[in-house]
């Protein structure tokens, strides 16, 4: 049968429709909140953000968050939206006054979709504005007006109040991650000097500005002592760590751009430029920026970014008429890091001593990386270790943020997976048997041992993850005691060489069912016993249990319900106190008293339970 294509096959969607209908197209993914790249903490970052250009502006020092799994809202202090444009600025796409440049000069975004695509995408969202005395309030339902008060008088402080409740027909039985919140609140206010942000009534601050992040984000000292420069619309930090690998942090106009963009591109040439410079040696890129941990933060002039969730800066300048982006950093940098190496020789000696070091390190293993490199290339030829997917996250496709491998062990797991998976964005990565302890280990290992070169290979992450594959990382192991096993010796391998794949949130563990419980009618897959007597208790009689002792014995059938949209994902989570030496050493060094201690302890612990 033809279809019919007339005119009334043509139809415009209101805003609120289009929202909803592609909500990716505004806030990226979707998620229940077990990544912190997920819907719902994109919607409270665009209502942030408005408090954050008021903040910038010079209106409001503080800002207030209550927060639960069933409401947020956000209170700032700002000038309030004018009274007669809050429906405009809540519901009329393309309205809101960051276009007006002297209002908002350097503000996070100019598109002025943000609070109403968290609008749309609420089943409740509430927006009242305080001015001058008067106040204004409007409440919606799936961007649907159903209270509109008229303006009255009011005692509260000039400033705006949101209260939203994310759509659970959109993003699921979604949780927030207290965690991620906090990151998310930490980065705002050490972008932000003088600004408290209240979360649930504990307060964070910042005195000195990106050197707090870097101090919060590091879980040893750095070698030498935080660089810390300022200048006008500009601010970095920077220092060297024990880790492999480069780290960095980057803001535009306090937006974290956590897939970087112009502004850390020219950061990274230009601080080789600078150093050289400096030295008066020319020193190889990667010996220079081997183990930093830098923060760059700019403000631009009506920024481009790459997609709607602003993670990548795409600006070339800093102002439409103003210099490059490259320009401006590499003459910062040539100034300031130049002329704080000279009056700091304690420093310069400390970072001139790594760099050697790292020298040194780069030619003992340049022949192995170069045999690696070729064995890598010819296993890709030749095995059927990786199956890859069609899109990936360091390409400008449209759902890179849902690409993810799946690292398994054995055939008959990654053939369940590889049959079921969705071949444009998840990849599967099959490992033979159990991988090295690499605890303690050099850098050497990862080019002399087969599993973790194609491994690396197979991420692409051997220059840093700035070219990552794939945005989520995924440990899918048996979940017995071998499984177990193989996750610790995955885990250590990735902090051990690779510390800021887990520090940006890209590796999780699969949790898959243990049980299956069903009658003839109905089909409930358990993650935990509870979960199974719950079943058990809704499908009472005639029901069949099973119990799945490793992913091999999931049909394809059934494993593609548990790497869909049901997915279900345990991030693995770095904290500032978590120091990943003395973690590493605990649990992957030799057979200690302390962990003999540690485990009869817990024994115990878990007969008494």
């Amino acid at each position: 049968m033809t279809a019919i294509y007339t005119e009334d096959s043509i139809r415009t969607l209101d805003w609120k429709e289009h929202i909803r209908k592609r909500p990716g197209m505004y806030i990226g993914k979707l998620g229940d909140g077990s990544s912190q790249d997920d819907g719902v903490y994109v919607l409270l970052k665009e209502v942030m953000d408005n408090s954050i250009d008021e903040f910038m502006m010079g209106f409001g020092r503080t800002i207030d968050i209550e927060m639960t799994d069933n409401y947020v809202k956000v209170r700032d202090f700002g000038r309030g939206i004018p009274l007669g444009k809050l429906m405009d600025v809540a519901s009329k796409m393309n309205t809101g006054a960051k276009y007006d440049s002297k209002a908002f000069k350097k503000s996070v975004g100019l598109n002025g979709v943000g609070i109403k695509a968290v609008n749309a995408l609420s089943m409740s969202f509430k927006i009242e504005a305080f001015r001058e005395g008067e106040r204004k309030c409007i409440d919606f339902a799936n961007g649907e007006v159903t209270n509109d008060e008229a303006i009255n008088k009011t005692s509260e402080k000039n400033g705006t109040l949101t209260t939203f409740v994310p759509d659970r027909e959109i993003f699921g039985e979604y949780h927030y991650i207290e965690e991620y919140v906090v990151a998310l609140i930490k980065n705002y206010v050490f972008l932000n000097s003088g600004l408290t942000i209240k979360l649930n009534g504990e307060k964070y601050s910042s005195d000195n500005g990106l050197r707090d992040l870097l101090d919060q984000n590091m879980s040893s000292e750095g070698l030498y002592p935080i660089i810390h420069i300022k200048g006008e619309d500009i601010e970095v930090a920077i220092t060297h760590g024990s880790q492999y690998g480069e780290e960095y942090y980057s803001f535009v106009n306090g937006q974290h751009t956590t897939q970087g963009g112009s502004h850390l591109i020219a950061f990274r040439e230009a601080y080789v430029k600078t150093i050289r410079e400096f030295y008066k040696k020319d020193f190889e890129p990667s010996d220079i920026r081997a183990s930093i941990v830098a923060a760059v933060s700019i403000k631009v002039e009506e920024p481009v970014f790459e997609s709607q969730t602003k993670t990548k800066l795409g600006s070339k300048n800093i102002a439409p008429n103003g210099p490059s982006v490259r320009n401006f950093i590499g003459d910062f940098l040539k100034n300031e890091l130049d002329n704080y190496l000279h009056r700091n020789s304690e420093v310069a000696e400390a970072l001139q001593r790594k760099i050697i070091e790292s020298e040194k390190e780069r030619k003992a293993i340049s022949g192995i990386k170069k045999l690696a490199k070729q064995r890598a290339k010819k296993a890709s030829l030749h095995n059927k270790k990786l199956r890859d997917c069609r899109v990936h996250y360091n390409s400008n496709a449209e759902r890179k943020e849902e690409t993810m491998i799946f690292i398994t062990e054995g055939d008959s797991a990654s053939g369940s997976i590889t049959k079921s998976r969705d071949v444009n964005t998840q990849a599967v990565f099959s490992l033979k048997g159990k991988p090295l302890n690499t605890f303690g280990l050099t850098k050497k290992i990862v080019y002399e041992n087969e599993e973790f070169n194609l491994l690396q290979a197979a991420l692409n992450i051997e220059e840093g993850i700035e070219s990552l594959r794939y945005n989520n990382v995924i440990i899918a192991t048996d979940a017995d005691v071998d499984g177990m096993h193989i996750r610790l010796l995955l885990i250590t391998f990735f902090l051990q060489f690779f510390p800021d794949l887990v520090k940006n949130g890209h590796l999780y563990i699969l949790q898959t069912p243990l049980f299956r419980v069903r009658n003839k009618k109905e089909t409930k897959y358990c993650y935990s016993d509870e979960e199974k007597a719950k079943a058990i208790k809704k499908l009472k009689n005639n029901i069949e249990i099973t119990r799945f002792k490793g992913l091999g014995e999931i049909s394809p059938n059934e494993f593609k319900h548990f790497i869909g949209k049901d997915i279900r994902l345990d991030p693995v989570r770095l904290r500032k106190e978590d120091a990943v030496k003395d973690l590493l050493a605990f649990y992957m060094g030799k057979n200690t008293p302390e962990r003999q201690e540690f485990i009869i302890e817990n024994l115990k612990i878990d007969a008494v339970d």
